[in-house]
């Protein structure tokens, strides 16, 4: 009796061959301009502590309160999380490891994360992200610095249609004296607010102002305006981001609603958002957080940082043309002599850096030749026992009219790279 098959999780999808290429073009495009700004690859855990999440994103936010897979340890009773965001992660072990002990750094990272929440377009309970921490340095230069690296990576891409839009949300001194004021005016409002904003309204008000429901928007849009509570120095720092974008010619949106869903920023805060991807449209988001450290146990240390969203890039990349990484040839090999000679061909064309597939499971010359012709190779390398017992091969051209040559396998290789030139 057959059982039913095991299917993967809900919003956790495969990355099938067919569409590995566009994620490796992806890929690369990314660590080069990560490259090019100087930053080097950090690699922390999956799963962390519970606490390091509480901690640092807060207890108050959907990431931490609905949306975490966490368990607790059969072993030792430790309670761990599937990390949902990367910033925490890379500033505990920025801590752990003393990284900044001769200076600031400049990092990334890239890999899974984890949230459960609906699955929609763009958003998936297991998502992928490349993200970038400046820590350890202090003032709007790093702000620009990381907004012209996602432009210069925006380009490099090919994407059109990204918008940039920017915030302060000013000291966190300066949001304390503000919640009451907001506190105050949403009271008064409260007929109209849903019931996620009347569980938030005392926890985190902040939070109402980026509320996505379209029935709360005339109540936002009215609201008192963070910045117009903030002071000289918050303001200041705005201004010399802007300015700085300006002289970079990069064009921007000041968004006063703007705040973003963790508890940690403060200051600069953005988002590159693109309107073909629907209510899900920010790409890349981020901003300053310089109370971190400090909430994680260090000593008070400035960093700024953002993380692109993977999947909603590769939306926006869907229709590109990206050509897949195909074999430079197919060997194949009949009789007892040619079995054994075409193992040893094959090495000795990966050893030349050729990639190459050998052909497996026996077959007829004539099946094996077809198997060539489905592989998208672009030679058919064939060897019979003729050809082992003389230390040659047949070379046969695939995708294009051209004759078969024999062959010694240095000749082989040297024909099928002039070609590939």
């Amino acid at each position: 009796m057959s059982s039913k098959t095991i299917q993967a999780i809900r919003g956790m999808n495969d990355v099938l061959p067919d569409e590995s290429p566009l994620w490796e073009f992806v890929e690369k495009r990314v660590r080069e301009v990560f490259r090019q700004y100087g930053y080097r690859n950090l690699r922390t855990p999956i799963v962390e502590y519970t606490e390091l999440f509480v901690r640092g994103v807060g207890e108050a936010t959907d990431i931490v309160e609905k949306e975490m897979y966490s368990f607790v340890d059969s072993m030792n009773g430790d309670k761990l999380s599937l990390r949902p965001e990367g910033t925490a992660p890379a500033v505990r072990a920025a801590l752990e490891h003393n990284l900044l002990y001769n200076g600031p750094q400049r990092l990334w990272y890239g890999g899974p994360l984890f949230r459960h929440e609906r699955p929609q377009k763009g958003r998936y309970r297991q998502y992928h992200t490349f993200g970038v921490e400046a820590l350890g340095f202090s003032g709007p230069e790093i702000d620009v610095e990381l907004l012209q690296m996602a432009h210069r990576l925006w380009r490099n891409l090919g994407i059109d249609g990204v918008q940039l839009q920017i915030n302060t949300i000013g000291s966190a001194a300066e949001r304390r004296a503000f919640r009451a004021t907001l506190i105050d005016y949403f009271e008064r409002h409260g007929a109209a607010l849903d019931e996620d904003a009347g569980r938030r309204l005392h926890a985190n008000p902040l939070r109402l102002l980026d509320s996505k429901n379209p029935a709360l928007q005339p109540v936002i849009e009215a609201a008192p305006r963070l910045m117009d509570a903030l002071g000289r120095e918050s303001r200041g720092n705005f201004e010399a981001v802007q300015a700085g974008l300006s002289e970079a010619g990069i064009p921007y949106t000041v968004n006063p609603r703007l705040v973003r869903g963790l508890d940690y920023y403060n200051l600069t805060v953005f988002e590159w958002v693109n309107a073909g991807l629907g209510a899900q449209n920010a790409i890349c988001s981020g901003g300053r957080y310089d109370g971190l450290f400090e909430q994680l146990g260090g000593k008070a240390t400035p960093g700024c940082g953002f993380g692109i969203g993977v999947e909603r890039v590769l939306l926006l990349l869907r229709d590109a043309k990206i050509a897949p990484v195909v074999p430079d040839a197919y060997i194949v090999r009949q009789g007892d002599s040619a079995e054994r000679f075409g193992g040893r061909v094959a090495e000795a064309m990966r050893d030349a850096g050729l990639s190459v597939l050998l052909h497996c499971g026996g077959g007829s010359f004539k099946s094996q030749m077809k198997k060539a012709d489905a592989s998208s190779a672009r030679f058919a390398v064939i060897v019979g026992d003729d050809e082992a017992n003389a230390g040659v091969v047949s070379v046969k051209p695939l995708r294009e009219d051209a004759q078969q040559v024999r062959a010694t396998v240095t000749e082989a290789v040297a024909l099928i790279k002039r070609r590939e030139a």
